[in-house]
This record gives structure tokens, C-alpha cells and sequence, in this order.
């Protein structure tokens, strides 16, 4: 199993904690866009000695323009030497509407025409074909040679879509390359929800299983003594209610008889009530949600979740940074399996 590791999002540090990290061992490193582009640390991590995967994982597409991320992903793909994946997110209306300034609806549909389109776009550079593509949402029929960068050396990157509910999910197994499964989740959540609309997705569209990779992501709490799985804990559970606090998120709180736990956080979090919402994730929703307790303790939890239906997996340390030691011992344990 191969595992990816998220490289903090600060420019001045991507270098040095991309060298850090593929030290440990880290077959891939992924960033989040939260407070800095999610795009510009991978461009400085390519330039790293050692050869390593890219991710974004994810970069918000609903705001973007396809041509935009067509030519983000073309140049990683050169910089990183054919390493580079682009994977993408829709969001939250909330988000969309008010922090991106953009349009909201059929959030799902949206993101399968962004796919279809940023493929169609390299598709063209690719082939020396001429740009065709007139969607519901986006058209693209125009391409100068100005703006043609030609085909890519190294072939083109997969295309990932992060999904949680049974609409996205299935709409990423009918047109993505990968799908991103968020780390909000548990066993049952996958077993019950996740997997069925995978099936269904790849039947809609002809594919076999084999042509989408499953890429879980897991919120790791890791530690040896007692004071580092605290702050572990703590930071785990503070970014589960805030991930619980919102509407979308609710399936999964249900799936596991929880979901009466989100409309509190949600009212909690309009106060800005961040202790409050972090007390109310007890020890067994953590365990359920996330993993905790050793890094081998660890890998053998996220063994035991994703084990037979995927290769790699994407770990996030919220909130706190574990020894590098502890990130290199469950990079090991989880190669191993």
C-alpha cells in the first residue's frame, strides 16, 4: 500500500517539508486548498531531489475555469515528470456562493461537464485536434496555437473527483480517473453508501472496476505517549465537528445513529463555539471516524477499512504535527501491508 502525505500549504516552507517528508518514506504528497493556493507548493515540491507523486487533493473547480485547471495540470505534469494528479472538489453552496463569489446549482453535474471538459482541453493539446466541446455549463471552442502548449511529453494526468454523497460518488465512478474519499467517514458509511454508488456509477458508464482508482483518505490521531495522543485526539476531533457541523456531512453522523449531533454542532458553530463543538466528539465517534493510537495501531486500522479496495491512501495530522519518527514508522507499516 502506498501512501500520501499532505504537505503544509505555506509556500516558504513547501521545499524544505516536501524534503521532509519523502524522507519518511511518503510515496505522494497532497495539498488542501484552505488558507494558501493549492496549486503553488506543489509546483516548489517538484523541484525536490527525490522524484514523488503530486496531488491536489483538492482544488476547488466550480469557481474555475477548465481551460484554468487544464493548464495548472498540464504543467505539474511536466514539472513533476508524469507524477501529477488533479484532483477536484465541488464544495459546499455556502462556500461557493459567499467565499468564491461564483454559481451554485446541480453541484454534481457541474463537476461531471468540468471533468469531460479539462479532459477535452488536454485531450486537444494532446492530439493536435481542434477544441470541440459545448457543454450545459461551459463551452470551449477556441484554441489558437498561441495558447496550445502541445502534447505533454509525459502523457496526460489522471483526473480525481473528491466525493461523499451517493450523486457525486456516482457521478466520479462514471467519468473520473480516481475517486477521492473523504475523510469524513467509517467502515460502515463506506460499506453501506460509498461502495454501492461506486457500482452503480461504473455500470451507468461501461467501466470496469479496474479503471477507477479508489484513493480513502483517513484523519489520523498518532502518537506513543500519552501527552502526544492527546493533542492528537484534541486535534482530530476538533476538525470532525467541524466537518459534522455541516448539513452535507450528515449522512455519515446518520449512517452510524449520530445524526442528531449535526444540527447542534451546526448551531454551535454559528457562535464561533469551537471547545463546545470539539467536547461533544466522544472517544468512540473518534475511533469511528478517524484512527488513533500508535502508528501501528494506526496502520493496521486503516488496513483493516481500505485494504481490499485500495492501493494508496491520503493521511491527514490535523491540528498537530506528529514526529517525524511516528509519520516513518506508519509510512513502513502501511507499505508493508
Amino acid at each position: 500500500m502506498k501512501i500520501d502525505l499532505q504537505l503544509n500549504g505555506r509556500p516558504d516552507q513547501a521545499v524544505l517539508r516536501a524534503t521532509e517528508l519523502i524522507a519518511c518514506g511518503a510515496d505522494g504528497l497532497f495539498t488542501f486548498e484552505g488558507a494558501h493556493d493549492v496549486f503553488l507548493p506543489l509546483t516548489l515540491a517538484s523541484t525536490a531531489a527525490e522524484p514523488v507523486d503530486l496531488m491536489t487533493n483538492v482544488a476547488i473547480a466550480l469557481p474555475r475555469s477548465p481551460v484554468h485547471l487544464a493548464h495548472a495540470a498540464y504543467d505539474l505534469h511536466l514539472l513533476s515528470r508524469g507524477r501529477f494528479r488533479l484532483g477536484l472538489g465541488s464544495q459546499t453552496r455556502a462556500h461557493i456562493d459567499k467565499r468564491y463569489g461564483g454559481q451554485w446549482s446541480r453541484p454534481a453535474a457541474r463537476m461531471r461537464e468540468t471533468v469531460l471538459a479539462i479532459r477535452a482541453i488536454l485531450g486537444s493539446w494532446q492530439n493536435g485536434t481542434p477544441l470541440r466541446f459545448e457543454g450545459e455549463f461551459t463551452r470551449h471552442t477556441l484554441m489558437p496555437p498561441t495558447f496550445d502548449p502541445g502534447p505533454n511529453p509525459f502523457g496526460l494526468p489522471q483526473i480525481c473527483l473528491g466525493a461523499l454523497g451517493p450523486i457525486m460518488t456516482r457521478t466520479a465512478a462514471e467519468v473520473a480517473d480516481g475517486l477521492l474519499v473523504m475523510p469524513f467517514n467509517s467502515t460502515r458509511h463506506f460499506a453501506e453508501r460509498t461502495r454501492p454508488a461506486i457500482e452503480e456509477g461504473l455500470a451507468r458508464a461501461g467501466r470496469d472496476a479496474a479503471e477507477l482508482a479508489i484513493y480513502p483518505q483517513v484523519i489520523v490521531a498518532m502518537g506513543r505517549t500519552p501527552s502526544e495522543l492527546a493533542a492528537a485526539a484534541v486535534g482530530a476531533r476538533r476538525l470532525l465537528a467541524f466537518y459534522g457541523s455541516t448539513p452535507a456531512y450528515r449522512p455519515v453522523l446518520e449512517v452510524e445513529g449520530w445524526g442528531k449531533l449535526q444540527p447542534e454542532l451546526n448551531a454551535l458553530s454559528k457562535y464561533g463555539r469551537v471547545t463546545a463543538m470539539t467536547e461533544l466528539i466522544d472517544e468512540r465517534m473518534l475511533r469511528t471516524l478517524a484512527v488513533y493510537g500508535t502508528p501501528e495501531e494506526c496502520a493496521a486500522e486503516i488496513v483493516t477499512r481500505f485494504g481490499a479496495v485500495a492501493d494508496r491512501i491520503c493521511c491527514y495530522f490535523p491540528g498537530y504535527d506528529p514526529a517525524d519518527t511516528h509519520v516513518r514508522d506508519l509510512v513502513a507499516e502501511l507499505q508493508a501491508a
